[in-house]
């Protein structure tokens, strides 16, 4: 009669059960490291694979990471917080009269006091001019009339003297501040150019300054090679009107430019007429399209990735076939030892998941240690992603399993009698 099974007894057995199951797969992860140890060599090739495929997966996210820094340091350089606003075109007056409805300085001032997110601003009037140099010299230029707040909200890098200020602003100083290219053309070096004069309708202006964007806009930007920037309080007596091109306005918050942009837009229309059509501009949709060419790039190149590791996975197979076929005699041993197909299955899944994940480590240091080494070998920091490297070790110990699977059920199912018969 068997024993009536109390609730202690079925604790204990429980407890004797899961006692033997980490006893069991004790034994089984010995098995798998004296496998490694008995052919070191015949492993460590099989490994190769994965070691590239993991390697692969980190550099490519590394790779993306850098590119969206760079795009975004690039952005973040002419002014990732900027708004430009412009007129377009349209404006009808009451009796019907078609007229160009221009932003004017006025409008910069009422924008500033209606938007308070805006942390500075200044307005662009341009001009082409001819500028005349003492000998005879005469060169047609661009000449832009800004404030001095178009230093900091264009992000300017001043090469040599100065940007004219507040003070040149009031006065209406005849200073000007070339770009370099400009400098370089006209007078061979940044400084040289410096204290020089020319004449604008036969106006003397002194060079005051050099200056270049911060970074390379490809020309997509209103300042050419030969541009001169000039105080607009000047700049507005060429022109004889208030009528300005453009108004730029520097954000206080760069997560809120969308939403300042259109509250700027809006501030402008209510100064005008209604049919007068006002666009405003920021660099957050090149961010975003930057973003998506990115993360494109980054699936092809992950994509790749699992091809490389899709070969590891099947060199790790190959290996775990033939590895299978040649210790038939030791599998059929341990079944008449009293081994289960299940235990058996366990061993060579075990065996293949190391070979993966061995691999796998190996490679997560190659491909850490190109981003470092380049850190410590240039001045140029690359970003090391954590999750790709949880990423390439969940990988490729994914890989040892799916790969691994179908060795480890071959080996499960044959025959104990069969496999001892075998020479």
């Amino acid at each position: 009669m068997e024993p009536r099974r109390t609730p202690y007894r079925i604790s204990f057995e429980k407890t004797l059960a899961s006692a033997r199951q980490t006893i069991v797969l004790s034994e089984l992860v010995q098995l798998a490291l004296g496998s490694f140890r008995a052919a070191k060599m015949q492993f460590a090739l099989t490994a190769v694979g994965m070691v590239i495929g993991t390697a692969c997966v980190i550099l490519v996210v590394t790779i993306a990471d850098t590119g969206k820094e760079y795009i975004l340091q690039q952005i973040q350089a002419v002014g990732s917080n900027l708004v430009e606003v412009q007129y377009v075109g349209g404006g009808t007056d009451a009796v019907g009269n078609v007229r160009t409805d221009f932003l004017t300085f006025p409008d910069e001032e009422a924008i500033d006091t209606a938007v308070p997110s805006v942390a500075i601003s200044s307005v662009v009037l341009e001009m082409y001019q001819s500028i005349n140099f003492s000998g005879g010299l005469v060169k047609q230029v661009a000449v832009l009339g800004v404030e001095p707040q178009y230093h900091q909200v264009r992000n300017l890098v001043v090469l040599s003297g100065r940007f004219f200020d507040d003070e040149d602003e009031t006065t209406h100083a005849h200073v000007a501040v070339v770009t370099e290219n400009f400098a370089h053309s006209m007078f061979g070096t940044s400084a040289a150019a410096l204290n020089h004069t020319f004449q604008i309708d036969e106006l003397p202006f002194t060079i005051v300054g050099t200056f270049k964007e911060a970074v390379d806009t490809f020309g997509e930007t209103e300042i050419s090679d030969d541009t001169v920037l000039i105080p607009y309080s000047v700049a507005r007596y060429f022109s004889g009107t208030d009528n300005i091109n453009e108004v730029y306005f520097s954000v206080r918050d760069g997560a809120n430019v969308e939403d300042v942009a259109q509250q700027i837009e809006k501030a402008a229309h209510a100064r005008h007429l209604p049919s007068s059509k006002y666009k405003t501009s920021t660099l957050m949709a090149l961010l975003v399209a930057a973003a998506h060419i990115m993360n494109a790039l980054t699936i092809m190149l992950l994509l790749f990735a699992a091809v490389m590791l899709a070969v590891g996975g099947v060199g790790i197979m190959n290996i775990m076939l033939a590895t299978v076929h040649s210790r038939t005699r030791e599998i059929g041993i341990r079944k008449a030892l009293g081994a289960t197909a299940r235990e058996i299955r366990l061993q060579f899944l075990i065996e293949a998941v190391f070979t993966s994940l061995i691999g796998g480590l190996a490679g997560v240091v190659v491909g850490v240690g190109i981003p470092f080494s380049i850190r410590l070998l240039t001045s140029y920091r690359v970003p090391v992603s954590g999750w790709s490297i949880l990423a390439g070790l969940g990988a490729s110990t994914a890989v040892g399993i799916v790969f691994g699977t179908l060795p480890a059920n071959r080996a499960a199912a044959m025959d104990a009698i069969e496999s001892l018969r075998y020479e």
